[in-house]
């Protein structure tokens, strides 16, 4: 049962807020192991329903599912030089395996191009293997010193999807591919506007190519990093001997892509839409549509409701029903809790919709629905409760992002600002800046190292100023191009 001491407001500590939802709500809680956690069934019910969407896109691009091992030979992670230089600091070793010391020690996954590479190295020998296009539905772990629930922990859930091409340009629209995949699941499944684009030298993948990212700001005007997709060159292919024979005869490396997705964008979904009232989940991904909560004063009044509950639960949630037309439905039948204490709770982990359902409402064969995100009720007639139901759902999901996406342009900064402005605005409420910048990494350290503001991406065509900028925002020389500015998770 949900305290009903109020939350720690946003304005006052964000972060704050943030754990005490998460913990609240029910996503996760902390665990015996420091820096892990424990993701409760409320946060797994979100997470279960982004693999399923996830999951129905990347196969309809062609890709499929398989499985490699949690443990990779340390000299695998050795093979390539900006691979294990990137993920040293990072790695929980293993040395010892059944009382003895094992001849080579192995890395628990931080990641698994290596292993995937050295056996997709064993399963191609023609271009007509290629191309390989694999996803896998895993856990990773990477040693983190300072962690936060669903954000940045020892180990979390993700998938890593990793692909082999016969050309450059065929890898190339792969990665570019699977970065608006998960561009249309963000902003059409969590309701969460994203800018795409590329990331500089610094911020890119150890090892890739050029990495594209999808970038979210938070309530917090902080960016958060929701998904990388990656052009790995041939970087990997050299290092595992990934070769194959090409339809002239000769002997060429494969060209690989890897992109990834994590348990971190349910973190994403607190940040963009929870209140001072607690979480809000956007319907697509709520394992509960809707709550029901019956009202009675008497032994005869609670067995009529809760009959009448009972029963549209069964008949609107059936498997026997398609997927088009079944809702999620929970009755809180609970007994000792007053009507008003429930909707705290319920408000509190978000669920959408509301329905309060009492004798009086029974007389008239309608029960009383209540919106999650304004608190608005209505009346809904217990015979068409399925489409209007259905309506009002699809009408919080568009509302949620258009929210979402109004708060963001209202927090973005596109005018050209000196140096100095920048600093303010970084040592203030923060933003997403436009701004020019050189290509020097001097300058980019410098803005990193002076504000904690970093470069999020070099925005895709459609997100650029229209008016490209001329100078960089560090050193006035002339802008290489445009780069998008902001703290960061």
């Amino acid at each position: 049962m949900a305290d009903a001491q109020k939350l720690t407001t946003r304005a006052h500590d964000f972060s704050a807020w943030y754990n005490e939802v998460v913990l609240r709500a029910e996503l996760a809680d902390y665990s015996p192991v420091r820096g892990c956690m424990v993701i409760r069934p409320s946060g797994y019910g979100i997470w279960e329903r982004m693999q399923r969407a996830l999951d129905d896109m990347f196969k309809a691009t062609g890709h499929q599912n398989a499985y490699f091992p949690l443990f990779i030979p340390q000299s695998y992670l050795s093979k390539e030089a900006q691979h294990v230089e990137g993920f040293a600091p990072e790695t929980a070793v293993v040395t010892h395996g059944g009382g003895k010391q094992l001849e080579e020690p192995l890395v628990v996954r931080p990641t698994s191009e290596t292993i995937i590479y050295s056996m997709f190295a064993k399963w191609t020998q023609s271009y007509r293997d290629l191309p390989i296009l694999i996803n896998q539905w895993a856990n990773v772990v990477r040693w983190e010193m300072r962690t936060r629930l669903f954000l940045r922990t020892l180990e979390f859930l993700w998938q890593e999807g990793h692909t082999a091409h016969a050309t450059h340009d065929e890898a190339e629209a792969e990665a570019r591919q699977m970065l608006g995949v998960y561009r249309s699941f963000m902003e059409g499944w969590i309701a969460m506007p994203v800018v795409t684009g590329q990331k500089s030298e610094s911020e890119k993948f150890a090892g890739a190519l050029r990495t594209y990212s999808c970038e979210a700001m938070m309530q917090d005007n902080k960016a958060l990093q929701a998904g990388t997709s990656h052009n790995l060159g041939q970087n990997f292919a050299k290092a595992f001997d990934l070769t194959f024979q090409s339809e002239g005869g000769t002997i060429e490396h494969a060209w690989n892509t890897s992109w990834g997705v994590s348990t971190r964008m349910v973190g994403g979904l607190v940040m963009t839409h929870g209140d001072d009232n607690g979480l809000q989940v956007p319907p697509k991904l709520a394992p509960i549509e809707l709550v029901i909560v019956p009202i009675f004063r008497t032994d005869e009044e609670r067995g009529r409701v809760l009959e009448v509950a009972n029963r549209i639960k069964q008949e609107v949630g059936s498997f026997d029903l398609p997927e088009s037309r079944r809702l999620r439905v929970h009755v809180d039948a609970r007994e000792g809790m007053k009507p008003g204490a429930k909707y705290y709770e319920w408000e509190l982990r978000g669920v959408p919709l509301r329905m309060e359902l009492g004798p009086r409402d029974l007389e008239k064969n309608q029960g009383v629905l209540v919106r999650r995100d304004t608190r608005a009720k209505r009346p809904v007639d217990l015979g068409t409760l399925v489409p209007e139901v259905q309506g009002l759902l699809e009408e919080i999901q568009r509302d949620l992002f258009a929210a979402a996406l109004s708060r963001r342009e209202a927090n973005t900064v596109r005018e050209r600002v000196d140096y100095a402005r920048f600093r303010e605005i970084m040592a203030g409420d923060g933003a997403f800046v436009y701004a020019g910048w050189c290509g020097s990494a001097e300058c980019e350290t410098q803005i990193k190292d002076d504000t904690k503001a970093t470069i999020r991406v070099l925005p895709d065509a459609e997100f650029r100023s229209p008016e490209a900028p001329t100078h960089c925002l560090k050193c006035a020389n002339a802008a290489t191009s445009e780069a998008l500015w902001a703290k960061s998770y």
